[in-house]
């Protein structure tokens, strides 16, 4: 009778436990959530998305599961973001690199991101919070699919103001550079510009990221600690956080300590 009355009583502590955790955490997320609203909040935030393959294999996911986890954590993101008042989001969505991967995930990707940047354009939300979509990287690689979709979403957001979400896709920053270096020579050569003209200002405006100011902060996620060709140029001062958690499993707690992070930091602009 005791063993059963015990295996009875364990689904029942469990749950016990289970509430008691989830209370536990939704107390301790409010707290932060209001500890960090009282701080100087960054304006411009930039995420490398690392780890929708390891997340899959993990929880016995394909890989393409992965991928679509990892896009609908982006659009969590982005309700933080504007919850905080974070006005600037670049995402890190593909590499140049990435196109080296298998030709199925790379073409499920494709699909996925034509998907996306045609809700992106249709979004209410997007359309209710004036968030302008851009997209940084070498269009000319992408399918033509892919950019007619990239195209559908600027244009019917190209208006908007009150946020700005860049997508990096098919993006490189050594190649970013090296296409500034390249406009800039052209225009010495034509007579445009002068040598003694250029400075670190005529270079950022031959960047993707002309219109915007550089991240106040960056995050990687999946416990990888570099920068993977990301903004290289633009991270001059920005702060770095890494955490070791799987970007699909990225929660709004896992964020709210990497602001946190940050406005503990004295932040100096030199040394």
């Amino acid at each position: 009778m005791s063993n059963d009355n015990s295996e009875g009583a364990r689904p029942i502590k469990d749950e016990i436990s289970r509430v008691i955790a989830s209370t536990a955490y939704n107390t301790y997320e409010k707290r932060l959530l209001k500890e960090v609203r009282e701080n100087k909040i960054p304006h411009h935030v930039a995420v490398i998305m690392d780890g929708n393959r390891r997340f899959a294999k993990e929880f016995g996911l394909t890989t393409a599961e992965g991928h679509i986890r990892g896009k609908d954590k982006l659009e969590e993101l982005l309700d933080w973001c504007m919850e905080l008042g974070v006005k600037v989001l670049t995402v890190y969505a593909f590499s140049t690199e990435n196109m080296n991967r298998d030709a199925d995930e790379v073409e499920s990707l494709m699909k996925l991101f034509e998907e996306n940047f045609y809700r992106l354009g249709d979004d209410e939300r997007v359309h209710r919070h004036e968030i302008k979509v851009t997209v940084l990287g070498q269009r000319d690689i992408l399918p033509d699919s892919v950019k007619e979709a990239i195209e559908y979403a600027e244009r019917r957001t190209a208006a908007y103001s009150n946020y700005y979400y860049n997508i990096a896709t098919a993006y490189g920053s050594r190649q970013e550079i090296v296409q500034a270096i390249k406009q800039i020579a052209q225009k010495v050569k034509d007579g445009e510009l002068n040598v003694e003209d250029i400075t670190e200002r005529t270079f950022s405006n031959h960047l993707y990221t002309a219109d915007f100011p550089d991240p106040d902060l960056i995050l990687r996620t999946s416990g990888e600690e570099r920068i993977s060709n990301f903004l290289l140029w633009q991270l001059a001062y920005a702060e770095l956080y890494f955490t070791d958690v799987y970007w699909p499993g990225f929660r709004r707690i896992d964020f709210l300590r990497a602001i946190r992070s940050y406005q503990m930091r004295r932040r100096r602009f030199g040394t």
